[in-house]
């Protein structure tokens, strides 16, 4: 994902898609220790994509206090 896409996300929005990352990330996880996983580059971007929206989800917060 990229940030102008994660920035034109609502709060709520960042919350689900952050959710379904972890989710995803698990079961990348998963199919890495049995040795399943074709692509291990998958769960380097799934990582920065989650470190992406909590960065924004940060901003938002601080944006309205």
């Amino acid at each position: 994902m990229k940030i102008s896409e994660i920035r034109d996300l609502s709060a709520e929005e960042l919350k689900t898609k952050e959710t379904e990352l972890k989710d995803q990330l698990f079961k990348l996880k998963f199919q890495h220790t049995l040795g399943q996983l074709e692509n291990p580059l998958k769960m380097k971007n799934v990582k920065k994509d989650i470190a992406r929206i909590k960065t924004i989800l940060i901003e938002m917060e601080k944006g309205t206090k």
